[in-house]
């Protein structure tokens, strides 16, 4: 849904009835980009969300329920401090822009009536909420711009608020037909980025309606029209769609996520699939609901999955170089031979020779070997020479198969650790997956442990086959040992084959093909093989399943496996 002036219309005159009169009883921030306020009016209970992320800025009521951390931020208890016990008095949309002000009334320290207002911008990566007092002056902001951010326009606590630069565009509440057609003669000759350039508070979307109904095309261009005649044209277009207060949510054909919400019928999107609400509120309460989550696990998991690539780099280089080490080392049965050609041959050796040719006693043929010495050193000295190069090769060659070997069982966990992160979807996975990081030594522990426990631990995935059989999916390492832990001896265990994949289990002794197949196509889902049309999948009993001691979280070893070639569930 675009947040733009357009819909902040119908929004604010929305949240005008809803608030005006309403009395704050409790702020909460759950996210540092995130307030919830929770008020009480017309006898009812319930929350606004103000949000200034990037991808999902809006405000609007809510239902929806979120965990707080422990500790409140600055922000939140200043909040606090301020607003609760106030009343709204009022909520309005500035100048027809990207812009909500909600205005509260409260008694301060001294016992005077006061006000304070809650400012929130809705701009993409620039959005903000900001809290001043009475004067305009900023008391706090969500996101602080400081000068080296904006050379235009600062937002620091103690500084007056100053409103965005207008452009000069003519807001759409107020479009003079005589001067919108001034306007598009120096415009875009596509109809769409002209109405973005000159009416203020459109958004490409809302810009594109427009043109549709107006030229009957979406990418419609102005050339050749008449100005005068098109502006009116606009003009009745934007009364016609300010008449049109239809909240819906909008579903792509068979598909039962919403794709997006609208506060109008888009006939430019006919193809989607309408559903009708009751109020805007709700429309964006159930649109972000899904995106919001996914947006803020997207955010959350950047920095553990740069950590994963990063120590991922670095192992596949250490493998490059213990696997050239094995290489190198492979010469070393050559330095033995050499050694010991010389002992054989020492009465033919004179001192001070740089090079002798004698016959290879491990060759058939006794083909002559050439071996290079060192003239400043004895004949002996220089087979000594050869049998410490041939031990030095041993000794590093057992060395890199060792390294080479915690290389790859790194490797394979790191890979295993991305795809857990791939498949996250919940918070608290992704607080598990950080505290086994945590644990392992790949991220430094910032947080508190308390705070990650404090969320309920995660779940992994349940399926159910045709025969009314439960499949259980691991998400992450936690659940697949906790999985396999729990699982009796006779259930069956799989796992994708020699990838990295998450541990699936079939509750109930000897199960029909049908099911098998059925969880080994979940398995080849949740593996890093996902995207190809055969996975092979291995199963076996859980009996035949151990987890070595000391090995790390996720891995196991097993016997007695059937491999089963599958095509992922889609």
């Amino acid at each position: 849904m675009p947040m733009d002036g357009f819909t902040l219309h119908y929004l604010s005159n929305e949240l005008h009835e809803a608030l005006v009169g309403a009395r704050v009883d409790k702020i909460t921030q759950p996210e540092k980009d995130e307030i919830l306020i929770a008020v009480r009016n017309h006898n009812e209970n319930f929350s606004m969300l103000f949000s200034a992320s990037a991808g999902c800025a809006r405000a609007h009521v809510t239902h929806i329920k979120k965990n707080n951390p422990l500790e409140p931020p600055m922000m939140c208890m200043l909040l606090r401090k301020h607003l609760v016990g106030a009343r709204v008095t009022d909520v309005r949309q500035i100048d027809c822009d990207r812009i909500l002000e909600f205005e509260f009334e409260h008694y301060d320290e001294m016992g005077e009536k006061t006000t304070k207002t809650l400012v929130c911008e809705f701009m993409g990566k620039h959005s903000n909420i900001i809290f001043t007092a009475c004067d305009g002056k900023i008391i706090d902001s969500v996101r602080h711009v400081t000068e080296q951010i904006s050379s235009v326009r600062q937002v620091l606590p103690g500084l007056f608020y100053q409103r965005p630069p207008a452009h000069g565009k003519i807001p759409f509440l107020q479009v003079d037909t005589k001067l919108l057609a001034e306007k598009l003669f120096s415009a875009p000759p596509t109809l769409h980025k002209a109405l973005c350039e000159c009416i203020s508070g459109l958004s490409t979307q809302t810009a594109r309606e427009i043109a549709f109904r107006t030229l009957g095309s979406e990418d419609a261009v102005i050339s050749g029209l008449s100005l005068d005649t098109l502006a009116e044209a606009i003009t009745n277009v934007i009364n016609e769609m300010l008449q049109e207060f239809r909240p819906n949510i909008l579903y792509l054909p068979e598909e039962d996520t919403p794709c997006d919400a609208a506060a109008i019928e888009y006939r430019s999107r006919a193809y989607l699939k309408s559903n009708p609400q009751i109020s805007l509120s709700t429309c964006l309460d159930e649109f972000f609901r899904a995106r919001d989550s996914a947006e803020r696990i997207k955010q959350k998991s950047a920095t553990l999955h740069k950590v994963l690539k990063t120590n991922l780099d670095r192992t596949e280089k250490k493998l490059a170089i213990h696997e050239e080490a094995l290489l190198n080392c492979e010469r070393s049965e050559d330095y033995r031979i050499k050694g010991e050609l010389l002992m054989a041959n020492l009465y033919m050796i004179e001192r001070g020779a740089k090079i002798v040719s004698v016959p290879n006693y491990y060759d058939e043929n006794l083909t002559p070997m050439e071996i290079a010495l060192d003239e400043k050193i004895s004949p002996t000295a220089n087979a000594q020479r050869y049998f410490k190069l041939y031990q030095k090769a041993r000794s590093a060659r057992k060395f890199a198969q060792e390294q080479k070997e915690l290389a790859l069982e790194e490797l394979r966990y790191l890979e295993e650790q991305l795809l857990c992160l791939e498949n996250c979807t919940e918070e608290a996975e992704l607080a598990e997956i950080r505290e086994e990081l945590e644990t392992q030594g790949y991220v430094r522990a910032t947080r508190s442990r308390r705070q990650i426990k404090k969320l309920p631990p995660s779940s992994p995935l349940r399926f159910e086959a045709k025969s009314g059989t439960e499949i259980f999916v691991g998400k992450n390492n936690r659940q697949n040992d906790a999985l396999t832990a729990s699982a009796k001896p006779g259930y069956v265990w799989l796992h994708a084959k020699d990838m990295p994949g998450s541990h699936v289990i079939i509750t109930r002794e000897n199960p029909d093909a049908e099911t098998i197949r059925y969880a080994a196509a979940l398995a080849a889902k949740y593996s890093k093989g996902r995207d190809s049309s055969r996975v092979p999948v291995d199963y076996t009993l859980k009996k035949y399943v151990k987890k070595p001691s000391g090995s790390k979280p996720g891995f196991v070893i097993y016997t007695n496996q059937k491999t089963l070639y599958v095509e992922p569930v889609q």
